[in-house]
């Protein structure tokens, strides 16, 4: 019988193999490797239970839920469309919606976001006759940039919250210096040129679309009542360890029962409807990088890449940065991120410095990576599916010509941010 160390590391292997090569089936990959894991012993039920951070979920699961009824609201699409009408051409009519993409995706989840503003570009592309395969990759490029700026912008955020106990205000300044927040919106400034640079000779004049009908503000009253509730609960959980996820889940519970009362919405209905296979791919991954974690290979890949970068910390930092920002292209960023925040904390106190700086500048590669290839990340699976739909096929080559410049621009821009702010 093999022992409980070695299987661990086996069915983790076997498990990030299947992610890259069956994508489609990540969740059953990663619940099936997790229960291999408890089942084989080479990790017990109680540590895999302990192993899964049930505040991250609790905030997952509860955003979930309010952006779905956000959504519904149809108050995001009502402003997407309002810029479309108001904008001088459809140059910057696409530009200022891959802006308003970035501001709602870092409050709701990346996917919802290319949900919420892909109806309205598909509208503005066929009253213009222009084919809207460039316009919708910069949408899913924009979301899954900006998810990263806010703590409940996307679950790779959430993951590091829970890993360095950071709260929602934390995101935006920590320890007496700008956070990650500001790291992302510097990157979004320069990376708007390179999207400049796609569109600007798209000079048509918009046609009138018509407006869409808000169904009720109330939503938007929850998401905002929300948010600013989790600035404020630092200062009663300061260590991140359940108040945030109560809160998620509070606002959930609300928004859930006030669609029902006021829009006479089906509950199980809403509730089936969620993303419930990226909710158990999570708990799946917690258990996998957990049995590392309990089998002590965590610190052996953190001994492994201290030796490589010896007392360099400019080298350690890149190699982080860049590394992850390579992987992330091809495997989803949630298992990659989960694997490394670990050994990025280890690796810090091996070399006696301040861990935000390798942990922000892992955020940073892990979440812009996936823009550069249409597989790196769910929100270009679904803007690829949405384009397939209306009779549209983006090939590589094409997500790869607007994803690379893109990417490699904004992660430099917030990786030299994060180096001269953090590695004192």
């Amino acid at each position: 019988m093999l022992d409980p160390r070695m299987m661990a590391l086996m069915f983790f292997v076997a498990s990030y193999i299947g992610f890259i090569f069956l994508p489609k089936r990540r969740t059953l990959i990663a619940i099936a490797g997790a229960l291999l894991l408890i089942l084989s012993g080479a990790i017990s039920w109680p540590e895999a239970f302990s192993a899964i951070n049930w505040n991250i979920m609790g905030i997952f699961v509860g955003m979930l839920i309010v952006a779905d009824v956000f959504m519904d609201s149809r108050v995001p699409a009502r402003f997407a469309e309002i810029i479309v009408d108001k904008a001088p051409n459809t140059a910057w009519a696409i530009l200022f919606l891959c802006a308003l993409t970035g501001f709602i995706s870092a409050f709701v989840e990346n996917v919802a976001t290319v949900l919420i503003v892909a109806p309205v570009a598909l509208s503005l592309a066929k009253k213009l006759k222009f084919n809207p395969v460039n316009m919708m990759i910069a949408i899913a490029i924009s979301s899954n940039l900006q998810g990263a700026a806010t703590l409940i912008g996307d679950p790779p955020s959430m993951l590091l919250g829970g890993f360095a106990k950071m709260t929602f205000s934390d995101f935006f300044f920590y320890q007496g210096r700008p956070s990650i927040f500001f790291a992302v919106e510097l990157g979004a400034i320069v990376s708007f040129f390179v999207l400049y640079m796609f569109f600007r000779k798209h000079k048509e004049k918009n046609r009138e679309i018509e407006i869409e009908k808000v169904r009720s503000w109330v939503p938007t009253g929850i998401l905002a009542a929300l948010i600013i509730l989790l600035a404020m609960s630092s200062f009663y959980d300061a260590g991140f360890t359940h108040l945030a996820g109560l809160l998620c889940m509070t606002a959930g519970i609300i928004a859930i029962i006030w669609h029902k009362i006021a829009v006479r919405g089906d509950i199980i209905k809403n509730i089936r409807s969620l993303d419930w296979a990226t909710t158990l791919f999570l708990i799946g991954i917690f258990i996998l990088v957990g049995s590392l974690t309990v089998n002590g290979w965590i610190d052996v890949i953190a001994n492994y890449l201290s030796l490589l970068v010896g007392s360099n910390i400019f080298l350690g930092y890149t190699l982080i940065v860049f590394l992850s920002v390579f992987f992330s292209a091809f495997i989803d960023n949630v298992p990659l991120l989960a694997t490394m925040l670990p050994v990025a904390i280890s690796m810090s106190a091996k070399l006696g410095i301040n861990p935000s700086l390798f942990l922000f500048g892992l955020l940073i590669g892990a979440s812009l990576g996936g823009n550069i290839t249409p597989i790196g990340a769910s929100a270009n699976i679904v803007a690829c599916s949405l384009l397939r739909k209306e009779g549209y096929e983006v090939t590589f080559k094409e997500f790869v010509k607007m994803g690379l410049p893109f990417t490699l621009t904004a992660v430099t821009a917030a990786y030299l941010f994060v180096w001269f702010i953090w590695s004192k």
